[in-house]
């Protein structure tokens, strides 16, 4: 380690595993020749402080059903999420982060998802992720009401996403971010890597909105953290408040600075999809207090500390399994519809259900339109299946997809299985890929 600790609100140690951090991503993508590291290093403290303080999640059992989601807006800096997935524990090893981007790895360039690996939902195109998220934080919200009673919270869990000044840009995610604050999702927090770099160069070449302002007005609490990207006390005060918050989705605003600590290539659109160089890495390594000739280097403390969280992550499902024995004393079959669902058990007889047109009827055809076929269907089959969510982008009327007896998904009906989209219908795509992957 070098004289000074460059993170503020962490020990030596954190800062050593913060670092690791860093250089797994520099190395990982030079070693590949291809990838981005420069939002990894500028991004690792406040993702590290995320995973290893306020983050719920069990590496032993990447699919505990109640573990927080963590969804990585912008999936070119993956190389962040496979050291934290190795460093915490998950099935994810040193050789594989060696393998990154080479064919049938466990570490392609772009995961998208892999629950079993920790990998929720890590998205290519950007303003994908930030939009699956909102589908996620709906997910829970209906799941929570339809499960959850007085003492029984199992199912409580929390979306954070990390998303950058390109997943801002694009207009899906303007779509879901303005229906999220609508539907004022509390368990969603963003937190924007605001590290005004692009490929083209910095950002304010063609983004030079106010982000904060334009959050503001969607409905969503937003706190501006102070200073450079790497105070980390407060960033985590900033964690604890969004937590803490009800009724809006909160964003986090943290500036970074991309590659940070690189001598010539921090805060340069160079780092951001290409490797640093070998050169460019030994002298960053120098400036950490890093030997420079070594690659891939985990120091001897770091995994002893990291991996802290399977042991903190068993605790957690333990205590959660306890309370969900005690749920399915009180409430048997509410709990035996929790198992059938996880499972993905289908506990209808779909064929049973399904309306008989005939195409052909007292001897003369017999014409139906497919929308008002669809809207039949959808009255027969919806009322016996509670985990299925769908809705229109303002169609409703035309399209006969509100089926009979539903109540709207609002802020105030959580219980609501019909999603008033509005004139949204990319934002909508991207929403119901979300609530697909939380198991509905």
């Amino acid at each position: 380690m070098g004289e000074a600790v460059r993170v503020k609100g962490v020990t030596e140690l954190d800062e050593l595993c913060i670092d690791t951090i860093r250089f797994l991503a520099a190395d990982a993508v030079q070693k590949a020749k291809s990838g981005h590291p420069g939002m990894p290093m500028g991004l690792a403290p406040a993702a590290y402080t995320l995973w290893m303080r306020q983050m719920k999640f069990n590496p032993a059992n990447p699919k505990w059903l109640n573990r927080d989601r963590f969804v990585l807006s912008g999936g070119h800096g993956c190389m962040l999420l496979y050291s934290l997935l190795y460093l915490t524990g998950y099935d994810m090893t040193l050789d594989d982060l060696k393998n990154f981007r080479q064919w049938a790895s466990k570490t392609p360039g772009h995961p998208e998802y892999h629950p079993a690996l920790g990998i929720e939902a890590t998205t290519g195109p950007l303003g994908q992720g930030i939009s699956n998220a909102v589908g996620m934080a709906i997910a829970q919200k209906y799941l929570a009401s339809y499960f959850n009673r007085d003492g029984f919270p199992v199912v409580d869990y929390k979306i954070f996403v990390t998303c950058g000044d390109g997943d801002l840009e694009e207009g899906v995610s303007s779509e879901t971010s303005s229906l999220a604050g609508h539907l004022a999702l509390d368990n969603l927090i963003v937190i924007y890597d605001d590290n005004h770099i692009s490929i083209d160069g910095e950002t304010g070449l063609s983004f030079t909105e106010d982000t904060a302002k334009r959050y503001k007005a969607y409905g969503w609490n937003v706190i501006e953290v102070p200073g450079d990207g790497n105070d980390m006390e407060a960033f985590e005060k900033a964690l604890k408040k969004a937590k803490r918050t009800t009724n809006k989705p909160t964003m986090i605003k943290l500036r970074t600075h991309i590659a940070f600590g690189a001598p010539t290539k921090h805060d340069t659109a160079e780092a951001h999809g290409s490797p640093l160089g070998d050169d460019e890495i030994k002298a960053t390594k120098k400036n950490f207090g890093w030997d420079p000739e070594k690659t891939f280097n985990v120091p001897e403390q770091v995994l002893p500390h990291t991996r802290t969280a399977i042991d903190k992550g068993k605790k957690a499902e333990a205590a959660w399994n306890r309370l969900f024995k005690k749920y399915e004393a009180a409430y048997p079959e509410l709990a035996k519809q929790f198992r059938d669902a996880a499972e993905g058990k289908i506990t209808v007889d779909i064929d049973s259900l399904l309306p008989k047109f005939d195409a052909i009827k007292e001897g003369k055809p017999n014409a139906i339109a497919t929308r008002s076929a669809s809207g039949k269907v959808l009255d027969s089959l919806m009322p016996q299946m509670p985990f299925i969510l769908g809705g229109s982008a303002d169609l409703t009327p035309s399209n006969n997809t509100r089926w009979k007896d539903v109540k709207d998904f609002q802020p105030n009906s959580r219980d609501g299985r019909y999603i008033r989209f509005g004139v949204r219908e990319h934002g909508m795509g991207a929403i119901m890929n979300g609530i697909s992957i939380s198991g509905m």
